[in-house]
């Protein structure tokens, strides 16, 4: 993890670079929840990461570390009926648009994790593995899959039956069990049940 991203575009007289991810494509449930960080120029904090290698309680403490730190942070979500409606890879880059949008100092560049960055309104390069690579989008990812995995804790007291605070509404056998016997809740995404079909 390093610099060279960022780097690169404040080379060609870019000064406010932003770093972007999201959280929860997989899940049956719930929203995606995206954000976006900008972050000091130059910033190494330890043990930042990409989330899916960091333990809950690490993620939590960096959690609060990038938003002490972070120049501009925003983090928000795409709804389960948007997914439904859009697809979640549409709704995925929506959410993260939506973060870039909402940040100030306003970004000239936007780098995106993944392999693709659809409909950014500034330049935006998408990064693959750029969670593992870029300290910006590294920064988003945390705050996104914190911000997620709280809420999914919260849906579980609203709906218990489902167990989410333990899967966080991924597909794991015990959820798709729970919505075999249960049914589908409204934070379900329709369009990601299709073994209800069979």
């Amino acid at each position: 993890m390093n610099w060279d991203y960022e780097n690169k575009y404040f080379a060609q007289g870019y000064s406010v670079v932003c770093g972007t991810d999201e959280a929860g494509r997989g899940p049956l449930a719930g929203p995606v929840v995206a954000a976006a960080v900008i972050l000091p120029e130059g910033l190494m904090i330890e043990g930042l990461n990409d989330s899916k290698k960091l333990s809950e309680k690490k993620r939590e403490k960096l959690y609060d570390v990038i938003i002490n730190e972070a120049v501009s942070y925003a983090i928000c979500e795409a709804s389960v009926e948007e997914i439904d409606n859009l697809n979640i890879l549409n709704a995925s880059q929506l959410a993260m648009r939506r973060c870039v949008e909402k940040l100030d100092p306003k970004p000239q560049v936007v780098l995106v994790d993944g392999n693709i960055a659809r409909d950014f309104p500034i330049i935006a390069e998408p990064v693959i593995k750029g969670d593992a690579l870029s300290p910006s989008i590294a920064a988003a990812s945390i705050l996104a899959k914190v911000t997620r995995d709280r809420m999914l804790v919260e849906l579980d007291e609203q709906y218990p039956e489902y167990n989410f605070k333990k899967h966080k509404g991924y597909p794991t056998k015990e959820h798709r069990e729970a919505v075999i016997k249960y049914g589908p809740s409204p934070v379900h995404r329709r369009t990601f049940l299709k073994f209800l079909d069979k």
